[in-house]
């Protein structure tokens, strides 16, 4: 019986990951404590960051929350942080925290209208490099002010649902039967070759999205969870995050957007595969069949939608509210508007941002055990005692190499939050302020007043090293955004978009492997992260 249920906890604990992930991470657990009281805490700390990346990295054989959790839950218990420290940490990002539950919920509500223009995109435009082009920059733009989470799911099922509209017609199976995407053998060699070139047409399809959330991503406030996250500590606003990040984000932009159309035109790394015509035709005759059944409440509720969209738009750029109180508003007005009353209804919308805010706080939780251990002190440093242009671009490097293995919002948590310190403690060596360092910190970083006025009552010198010291921390501050944001499409692991696409179902379909999604990512990996190296070095 005994060995009957400790079968039963052995197969439970993880689910099903692989057996070796599960030793692994139990081998990690009974590692810790030994090399707390061995070796000692900072070493110790550094163990359990580089066992935390594991986790990032293997999310494809298990979701970082559970394992990661547990690591982290261990060292709160063996004295490495505090949960009094986790909590703080969790209180000063609450507006993060607050993007992801109601923002990501609140775009879920206007998926009708998304799928509609990608639809669009999709039927009505001909040539493969303007839809290529479309889907980036779609992708961008919709990211900027949206979840790219959410603009990836509707692409997603965008495409799914027209692969399976032509799968069906081709196998010969009504909208009633059940079969499987992927089963060719009873098709006849024509489908066979058209169906495996529709697959290679979305999968360019899908990666020009996945890259364009990205290219978007960078440019605003609410593009990624982490770009708030370091508005927050720099107390910007939406248009001040936009205006100090564009010397980067907009010439990457540019070339991505280069890049998306010369690898179609010279078919390069696996792009420029073709929609085969007869394929056109017949989704342009479900798409128009299917635009007739919408009908006036169909066509209303896309009006509603798109209003609600300059709205948000309207409402983030001028900074009416906090983030997650204007994707709040979204809720309301979408869900008021569009006759969605029902509770269950509603709850379907929270399911796809709640797992990752409760990671996002066990991010929080690793945070806590570098701050209390000082674990980062000598990398940051060490990169600070680089002078002027250098200094950038070690940042943007260093953030960009942790996230292509890591993820993103995770390494940017770090680096802002040691960076504030470092230079918390550079303004407490600053005599005639009339304050602490961590007072004029709060003050200069304040989106409520302006640098003048904090500097006003201090004499002429003074206020100018404040002003210079302030100066370089903001540029390393948009270098640890852009270091995570660009570089980071190199992997699926440090973006999030990429991952949520490999893991979709879609991706069996089209056989986007890991492998093949590095490979796609591949020349945009290259021309991005190299521009955004040359526009930090030049133009920040």
């Amino acid at each position: 019986m005994t060995r009957t249920l400790a079968h039963a906890v052995s197969n439970l604990f993880l689910g099903n990951a692989p057996v070796w992930y599960k030793l692994t991470i139990i081998a990690f657990l009974i590692l810790n404590p030994i090399l707390l009281f061995t070796a000692g805490p900072f070493i110790a700390g550094w163990v359990l960051i580089g066992e935390f990346i594991f986790t990032l990295a293997m999310a494809l054989k298990c979701y970082p929350l559970p394992s990661g959790g547990l690591l982290a839950f261990e060292a709160i218990a063996i004295g490495l942080s505090h949960p009094e420290t986790v909590y703080h940490e969790a209180l000063k990002n609450f507006e993060v925290i607050l993007l992801l539950i109601f923002m990501v919920a609140g775009i879920f509500f206007m998926k009708d209208f998304l799928q509609f223009t990608f639809t669009r995109i999709l039927v009505r435009v001909h040539s493969k490099k303007t839809i290529a082009l479309l889907f980036c920059l779609a992708g961008a733009f919709l990211s900027a002010f949206l979840d790219a989470l959410t603009v990836t799911a509707v692409i997603i099922a965008v495409a799914y649902g027209f692969y399976d509209i032509y799968h069906r017609y081709a196998s010969g199976n009504t909208a009633m039967h059940t079969h499987d995407l992927t089963e060719e053998h009873s098709l006849k060699d024509t489908r066979k070759r058209e169906l495996r070139m529709f697959r290679g047409f979305l999968r360019n399809l899908m990666m020009h999205g996945a890259v364009g959330t990205a290219l978007g991503g960078v440019c605003t406030l609410v593009g990624e969870p982490q770009n708030l996250l370091i508005a927050s500590e720099m107390g910007w606003t939406f248009g001040d995050f936009f205006i100090k990040v564009a010397p980067i984000s907009m010439p990457v932009l540019v070339v991505g957007l280069l890049t998306c159309y010369t690898v179609e035109k010279r078919k390069l790394f696996g792009y420029g595969i073709k929609m085969p015509g007869n394929i056109r035709s017949h989704l342009l005759e479900k798409e128009m069949r299917m635009e007739e059944k919408r009908g006036l409440a169909g066509k209303a509720k896309l009006y509603i939608q798109a209003i609600v969209g300059l709205w948000l738009i309207f409402a983030l750029a001028f900074h009416l509210a906090a983030v997650g109180i204007v994707g709040l508003s979204v809720i309301v007005l979408l869900t008021a508007f569009n006759g969605v009353i029902e509770e269950n209804q509603i709850g379907k919308a929270f399911e796809e941002a709640l797992p990752f805010t409760a990671l996002l706080v066990v991010f929080f939780a690793i945070v806590a055990v570098i701050h209390d251990q000082h674990l980062f002190t000598p990398i940051i440093s060490l990169v600070l005692s680089l002078e002027g242009q250098a200094q950038l671009v070690a940042y943007y490097v260093a953030n960009g190499i942790l996230s292509m293995i890591s993820d993103n919002v995770f390494v940017a948590t770090v680096y802002i939050s040691e960076t504030k310190l470092h230079f918390i403690h550079i303004l407490d060596t600053i005599e005639g302020t009339g304050m602490s360092g961590e007072e004029l910190m709060a003050l200069l970083t304040d989106s409520h007043q302006s640098w003048n006025t904090v500097l006003a009552n201090m004499p002429k010198g003074v206020a100018g090293q404040v002003t210079g010291v302030m100066i370089q921390f903001e540029k390393l501050a948009v270098a640890i955004n852009t270091g995570t944001n660009i570089p980071s499409v190199a992997t699926p692991n440090g973006q999030a978009a990429f991952l949520f696409l490999l893991t979709s179902s879609l991706a069996p379909v089209i056989k986007l492997s890991y492998g093949r999604m590095v490979v796609l990512a591949l020349p945009y990996t290259i021309t991005m992260s190299i521009s955004g190296l040359l526009a930090t070095y030049f133009f920040l």
